[in-house]
């Protein structure tokens, strides 16, 4: 029978399986290891800027070390650890939320991992070659032009952050896709759980946001590379209008890792108060209006640019009225834990501490939308201390909160809650630490990216405290490494349900899902689905399908090599100017046309080859479900 053969030409094992993998709930785990890694380099570079500001004078590293030190470590945070840390939990999660054997487009789920992970060890390998970027993560002209930054350092940035881009943009697409269309059978949009609402709309930000990039990036790679002038005064260009490009993208892009966030503290609060989440409706609009507003803002970033009072007035007040959603979701997430009966687990305590720290920087972040008064605070360490309340504060321990959560749900394994309540202690004081005492130091006046600083301004004690906290958020992060060690080691057992209040469809589910998710589609009777179930006396979900065969998507090698083939290009693009000819040709171009060669002959490969893909057939589910009743 065709069917049985193809399903058995089918299966890889070992490290052929993760490279070929199309399955959404092995991409999140490549997301995570790949998001965590960076996570590492990102939190090893933050490390090496306080050691070398704990006291004043220090030459620990020189000030040209110091600012790409500085521009790696926002750019790596940002864009190589952020994101795939949340692209891995959307993986991993949403497909199970909505009901669905996986996402819309397996292949196309693959093809942007690859090419994310090959634009950041693109961007990473500029250490071993001469020099990092060192314009800063926001690379503004002129300074990242080659006047100023005449090493390649910038052009690293440039193509890997494209390359890194195109992964981001077809994964957006990707999930915007899915949640339209493979919702289960009576999930309509208001019954979703909040976390897909959320990666939801940051799809739609991503979708929005990362063309403006992908122009910037290719305008300042053709001034860098080509000689063009878009950037350049001296050539009739215009320096300000990187600013806006960079931050039309940068603004939303601070929506698109804060809403994804937004959404687990949602279901873990929800989950560990046994109660449904307070303001559900409420909730999805402040999330619609977040992402509305968010693209209206951008030119907070640049009160100082001489934009004229009327601009100022007007992204001033857009920027305030961010804040009412925002507190929306602040209200609802209390009034979801007043009279719940709430479980300290880990997940739930950075959950609950994320709400008060998010909060904190909220609180700020209106302070800088007062235009007279960001005339002060910026480019001080307010600013630092903001942005990293939002990020850190919120963001990661969002993360933090979502990793223990559906850990159990993406490994089979618990993770050891006493090693988790040290992880979260560690960290949450020591960002405490690190962040709160930036803003006295902004307000004293200390400057942001300076590399030393001399005695006698007031800013040692408060430096040196700053660096004792970040080295405490690096034994947090240990901590955590520690826990994942310990836990791998011990058996697949965890319960389909672990935490017994579970509320959506991935808890329906054994832990971890099989290849097919779901061995028959759920029936979604309310929001909560689960939940409405149990209370209903029901022991699972009722199936909206008879058992039958499931088609799958065939694994493929395609999405690697492309991916490989971009960082060829990117490579050759870079060292263009630098290297010989072969005969007229420039051997740059040479290497190249070779990966872009390698990237058309996938294409042309996934266009003649029809993939069928295989198909499980219902003895092997009947054996699955046989087994794990």
């Amino acid at each position: 029978m065709a069917h049985a053969h193809s399903h058995t030409v089918k299966r890889y094992s070992g490290l052929m399986d993760w490279l070929t993998t199309v399955d959404h709930k092995k991409i999140g785990i490549l997301y995570l290891i790949a998001g965590g890694f960076f996570f590492l380099v990102g939190g090893l570079e933050a490390i090496l800027i306080r050691i070398q500001l704990w006291k004043p004078m220090n030459d620990f590293v020189s000030a040209d070390t110091y600012n790409e030190l500085l521009t790696m470590h926002g750019t790596t945070m940002i864009f190589l650890a952020a994101m795939p840390l949340l692209f891995a939990l959307m993986n991993a999660v949403v497909p199970l939320q909505i009901g669905a054997r996986d996402v819309a487009f397996p292949f196309v789920n693959s093809l942007g991992f690859w090419t994310f992970l090959f634009g950041g060890v693109l961007l990473n390998v500029s250490w071993f070659t001469g020099g990092a970027p060192d314009a800063g993560w926001t690379a503004y002209a002129p300074l990242a032009g080659t006047t100023y930054s005449s090493t390649h350092g910038m052009d690293y940035y440039v193509l890997g952050l494209q390359i890194a881009g195109i992964g981001t943009l077809i994964g957006g697409i990707n999930f915007l896709v899915t949640i339209i269309n493979m919702r289960a059978p009576g999930m309509t949009f208001m019954r979703m759980p909040l976390f897909t609402w959320t990666a939801f709309i940051t799809s739609a930000l991503i979708l929005f946001a990362f063309p403006a990039l992908t122009v910037g990036l290719a305008a300042l790679m053709f001034d860098r590379i080509f000689d063009a002038n878009f950037f350049d005064p001296s050539g009739g260009g215009n320096s300000v209008l990187w600013e806006h490009i960079f931050w039309i993208f940068g603004h939303p892009e601070v929506y698109i890792l804060i809403l994804p966030a937004f959404g687990v503290i949602s279901e873990v609060i929800s989950t560990f108060s046994r109660k449904r989440l307070f303001g559900y409706s409420s909730m999805v609009f402040a999330t619609i209006l977040i992402g509305f507003l968010g693209f209206m803002v951008w030119a907070h970033h640049m009160f100082t640019t001489g934009l004229g009072p009327v601009a100022n007035a007007l992204f001033s007040i857009a920027t305030m009225l961010i804040a009412v959603p925002t507190g929306i979701k602040i209200f609802n997430w209390l009034f979801t834990m007043w009279g719940g009966s709430i479980k300290f687990t880990t997940a739930n305590l950075f959950a609950v501490g994320f709400i008060p720290t998010f909060v904190m920087g909220g609180v700020t972040g209106v302070m800088l939308a007062a235009a007279p008064a960001d005339f002060q605070y910026h480019d001080s360490y307010f600013v630092v201390a903001h942005f990293h309340y939002v990020i850190v504060g919120g963001l990661i321990l969002g993360i933090f909160s979502g990793l223990h959560y559906w850990w159990p749900k993406m490994f089979g394994r618990m993770l050891n809650e006493s090693l988790g309540k040290l992880t979260f202690w560690t960290f949450f004081i020591g960002f405490h630490l690190t962040f709160f005492i930036q803003h006295f130091l902004g307000l004293l006046g200390m400057p942001r990216r300076i590399w030393t600083y001399l005695d006698g301004l007031g800013f040692n004690e408060m430096n040196a405290i700053s660096t004792v906290g970040a080295l405490l958020m690096g034994l947090g992060t240990i901590f955590f490494i520690l826990n994942v060690i310990v836990t791998s080691a011990k058996p697949k057992n965890a319960a389909a349900d672990p935490w017994e209040d579970g509320r959506t469809l991935e808890w329906t589910i054994p832990s971890p899902p099989p290849e097919y998710n779901f061995a028959q589609t759920p029936l979604v009777r309310g929001y909560d689905a689960y939940w409405k179930e149990k209370m209903d006396g029901h022991s699972g979900m009722t199936p909206a399908e008879p058992i039958g065969p499931i088609h799958m998507p065939s694994p493929s090698i395609l999405p690697f090599f492309m991916g490989l083939g971009f960082f060829i290009a990117g490579f050759g693009f870079m060292y263009a100017q630098d290297w010989g000819m072969v005969g007229s040709i420039n051997t740059g171009y040479i290497i190249a046309g070779a990966g872009l060669l390698i990237v058309f002959a996938c294409m042309f490969l996934r266009s003649v080859y029809d993939d069928h893909g295989f198909h499980i057939e219902e003895e092997e589910i009947l054996r699955d479900k046989g087994g794990k009743a």
